[in-house]
């Protein structure tokens, strides 16, 4: 019997809730733009209002830039939204299959760490849609933060729940971990998740004006930050002991490059936490240090990258799974450190070169870095509608998989 030509995502893999997560992470991206060049006095981040008041007192470029900031908002937090509901039905339907036993049993139960990671990105975006496009959000702020708070704890409970689930297992069952497997970064995916469940928790404390509230975020941010931080050395020492073994998994490679977003979702949840350190409870911290800090975490960010092009641009994964006839649901992968280095230099130039007096905002200087964020964020918007069109478009070819 002539098999059915199907699309790649139709054999399913909980890696593609990267898919929504990078969507997710596009219109933060986008959300730069009005974070850095809308002035927002009397809050810590622009709502409408802000907005607003910059399109109608604003030159045509100003009114521009809010337009293409809208609208990259709108549309990928549209496919956020929409690739979280996929994936959450494809994953209750893989429940309880022979490929979910096989799942569990196996170093790739790990991978079921993406689904609170995408979950927490998706709040994240949803306080980015009501900044955007809520009117005097602001005025109701405070009963939102304690409602967050729940949401973020939620999830961390359930990224906690599925990791102690894995560990559990491999740790009281001899011989269960595969270290001929784990030569590559993909065990970081549940540092990843738990980093991004730090973030979220992380927020309250930047902006809410109780200092209940923001001291309940950075205890609980702090706790997930460390919980990521603890489990991200163990497995990315054991890793790299594997990788110097057996080589990288020509199919994981993405993963060497996973460090890139997990440094810009700490550092900012550092940055939250020092901000509101410093207006909730007085600490002072020098701009100097925090561009030093945030220069570290980028000079990290950039070894990783250089890591990663090696590696994959010598096992030829580009040819064989972003251009060629072959789609690995983990190329989603590649959408999160483009997105992250993105994000970490509108922060790095604003929070750490003006900050410190070292470049004038809105100068030549700043817009030729801010061009370099900008150009990197198109890049990863073609990629992802690239990968969308490879996994989820409608079956072409040699690029289609025959059905079972």
């Amino acid at each position: 019997m002539p098999s059915t030509l199907v699309r790649p995502a139709d054999r399913y893999s909980p890696l593609y809730f990267l898919a929504s997560l990078g969507a997710g992470g596009l219109a933060v991206t986008f959300f730069m733009y009005l974070f850095f060049w809308v002035a927002h006095p009397g809050q810590p981040v622009p709502v409408f209002e802000d907005v607003a008041r910059a399109f109608a007192g604003g030159g045509l470029l100003t009114r521009g830039m809010i337009v293409i900031a809208y609208l990259g908002i709108a549309i990928l937090s549209f496919y956020n939204i929409k690739l979280l509901i996929w994936n959450i039905a494809q994953y209750r339907r893989l429940k309880g299959t022979a490929q979910w036993q096989e799942l569990t049993s196996t170093n790739a139960e790990s991978q079921l760490l993406a689904m609170p990671l995408a979950l927490a990105m998706s709040v994240n975006v949803g306080f980015v849609i009501g900044m955007a496009f809520v009117p005097r959000m602001w005025s109701v702020v405070e009963y939102l933060f304690p409602l967050a708070l729940i949401a973020f704890g939620l999830i961390g409970v359930l990224a906690l729940r599925q990791l102690g689930d894995f560990l559990g297992r491999v740790l009281t069952k001899g011989g269960v971990f595969d270290v001929t497997a784990h030569n590559s970064f993909a065990q970081l995916l549940p540092t990843f998740a738990l980093a991004m469940v730090a973030v979220g928790f992380a927020a309250p404390s930047s902006m809410s004006t109780l200092p209940l509230t923001a001291g309940i975020s950075l205890v609980g941010s702090t706790f997930f930050g460390v919980a990521a931080m603890v489990y991200g050395v163990v497995a990315a020492i054991t890793g790299i002991n594997s990788m110097l073994h057996y080589g990288t998994s020509r199919e994981s490679g993405p993963t060497l490059m996973v460090v890139i977003p997990i440094m810009t979702v700490l550092g900012i949840m550092f940055l939250r936490q020092e901000h509101g350190m410093h207006v909730t409870f007085g600490a002072e911290t020098a701009a100097v240090e925090t561009l030093v800090f945030l220069s570290r975490l980028m000079a990290v960010q950039v070894v990783f990258l250089l890591l990663g092009f090696v590696v994959m641009n010598r096992q030829g994964y580009w040819g064989q799974y972003i251009f060629g006839t072959e789609n690995s649901a983990g190329a989603y992968a590649l959408v999160c450190p483009g997105v992250a280095l993105s994000v970490m230099l509108h922060f790095w130039l604003n929070k750490g070169l003006v900050a410190a007096g070292l470049i004038d905002k809105f100068s030549p200087a700043f817009w030729a870095i801010s061009a370099l964020a900008v150009a990197i964020q198109f890049v990863m918007v073609w990629f992802v509608f690239h990968l969308n069109r490879r996994h989820f478009g409608r079956p072409r070819g040699s690029q289609a998989v025959p059905a079972e």
